[in-house]
C-alpha cells in the first residue's frame, strides 16, 4: 500500500463557518467537550490497530509547504508522537502554531510509513539534504486521520 500525500496540485484549504467555539475550527466544527488528553489515549489505544476519538495535544510539527499534515507530541518527551494527515484532504492548519494545543476528531491508528514517504514529509518540514539521506528504515508510528481540529488559544494571551 504506497501512499504518499504530495503537498502541491490539492485543493485550497476550505474557509471555516463562523460558530461559537472557544479556538479556531478547521475541516468538521467540534467542541473541546469530551476530549482526553494524549497520554490517555495511549492508554485507551493499548494493543489495538485504531480507536475512534477525540484527543487533544500539543503541536511540534506542521507541514511548512501548506499545513497538509502535523504531529502530536506528549508532555512526556518518552511518548512516541502521533503523525496527524487530514480527511479527504479537505483542510490545512496555519504553519506557524508549533508548541499550540490542538482538539482532534477521527481515529488513531498504527501504520508502517516507508522511507519514500517519510523522506517526503522531511522535505516538506524543510529539513536538510542531509538529514533526509539519513531516512534508510520505515517506521511503525501511530497516525491520525482528523476529520475536525480546533486550535486552541495561545497559553498566557501571547
Amino acid at each position: 500500500m504506497g501512499f504518499i500525500a504530495a503537498c502541491s496540485n490539492q485543493p485550497e484549504a476550505q474557509k471555516e463557518e463562523s460558530v461559537q467555539v472557544i479556538g479556531q475550527p478547521f475541516g468538521d466544527t467540534i467542541t473541546a467537550e469530551g476530549a482526553i488528553g494524549y497520554e490517555a489515549m495511549l492508554t485507551q489505544m493499548g494493543d489495538k490497530d485504531s480507536i475512534e476519538v477525540k484527543v487533544m495535544g500539543e503541536v511540534e510539527s506542521v507541514c511548512q509547504k501548506k499545513g497538509c499534515w502535523m504531529n502530536i507530541v506528549s508532555a512526556d518527551p518518552e511518548k512516541a508522537q502521533m503523525f496527524v494527515q487530514f480527511e479527504d484532504y479537505g483542510f490545512f492548519m496555519p504553519k506557524n502554531i508549533k508548541g499550540r494545543k490542538v482538539i482532534m476528531q477521527g481515529y488513531a491508528y498504527k501504520s508502517v510509513t516507508p522511507v519514500e514517504e517519510l523522506r517526503h514529509y522531511a522535505e516538506d518540514e524543510g529539513k536538510s539534504k542531509e538529514e533526509i539521506e539519513a531516512i534508510t528504515e520505515p517506521l511503525e508510528e501511530l497516525k491520525f486521520m482528523a476529520s475536525g481540529v480546533l486550535l486552541l488559544p495561545e497559553e498566557g494571551g501571547e
